[in-house]
């Protein structure tokens, strides 16, 4: 008697870099659970459709990484109030029903990492968001939730580093920096690269003055996307600097156990994919 394995994906442009179906054949390995993980790479004019047939043809659940969150959401059925909050997805779920629900995850898993693995716990500290996509949505609320003492967000295109501003509704502690105005900025406590630079192969240059004996740095990219960050932030003199591959990891173990009711052994699956993926 034949059984169908059941299918999950990541939707991406570019995505060929994706750790996740590596991430994921480590989880089902750890747990006996038999599954087909692929990455798909959909352009955003493609990429409703490509989901849509994904899912059309049976697949099961489906992570989302640039440029698709908005998207994403905006596509699902219903959401969870973590997606609601964020109006970003990074975790489609096909329901028993057949209807397509939302979640993000990306907040919870970069402070898990961000606090647990790398001691850059942001609690009352003045924090610098880099970029305004749907990373760093998911980003900016959970560094307000974690009690950051001030948050200020620049994007290459101001105006979407005010949209963002605008939408988290707590102007006491947020404010927005012209990216061409920088080197007018304070330096920061911890800097957030939640910017597609890394993926895309594009220039990052930020000035040194950013930074001051303690910052520490973290990138939400892993790997070679997070090199140029990670060696802007040695060469500006801070203290710490990490990748997102921790998050990641995270990230992809929460949506494993969304999907199959198991927790998947987070440090182990780190450790074993950890190699040649560091900055």
């Amino acid at each position: 008697m034949s059984t169908t394995i059941p299918r999950y994906a990541v939707f991406g442009h570019p995505i060929a870099h994706s750790l996740s179906p590596r991430l994921h054949a480590v989880f089902a390995a750890q747990t006996g659970i038999a599954l087909e993980y692929v990455a798909i790479d959909a352009t955003p004019e493609a990429f409703v459709d490509a989901l849509r047939d994904f899912f059309a043809a049976g697949g099961c659940g489906a992570n989302i990484t640039l440029p698709h969150k908005a998207a994403a959401f905006a596509l699902a059925d219903g959401c969870v109030a973590t997606a609601q909050r964020v109006g970003v997805a990074n975790v489609l779920t096909r329901l028993s029903d057949g209807r397509i629900e939302a979640d993000s995850n990306d907040g919870a898993g970069m402070l898990a990492d961000m606090c647990g693995r790398c001691g850059a716990d942001p609690r009352d500290r003045h924090v610098l968001l880099l970029g305004a996509g749907g990373a760093a949505r998911a980003a900016a609320f959970a560094l307000l939730d974690a009690g950051v003492g001030s948050l200020t967000i620049a994007n290459r295109t101001t105006a979407r580093a005010q949209a963002l501003a605008g939408s988290l509704a707590e102007p006491g502690r947020v404010g927005v920096a012209r990216w061409d105005a920088l080197e007018q900025s304070r330096a920061f406590d911890v800097i957030v690269n939640a910017t597609s630079a890394g993926v895309q192969h594009a220039a990052l240059a930020l000035p040194s003055s950013l930074v001051h004996a303690h910052t520490i740095a973290y990138d939400l990219s892993y790997g070679p996307a997070a090199r140029p960050f990670a060696g802007w932030a040695k060469r500006a003199g801070c203290a710490a600097a990490s990748d997102g591959l921790g998050m990641l990891v995270e990230t992809a173990a929460a949506s494993f156990e969304r999907w199959h009711g198991v927790r998947p052994d987070i440090d182990a699956a780190l450790k074993e994919i950890s190699a040649g993926n560091r900055p």
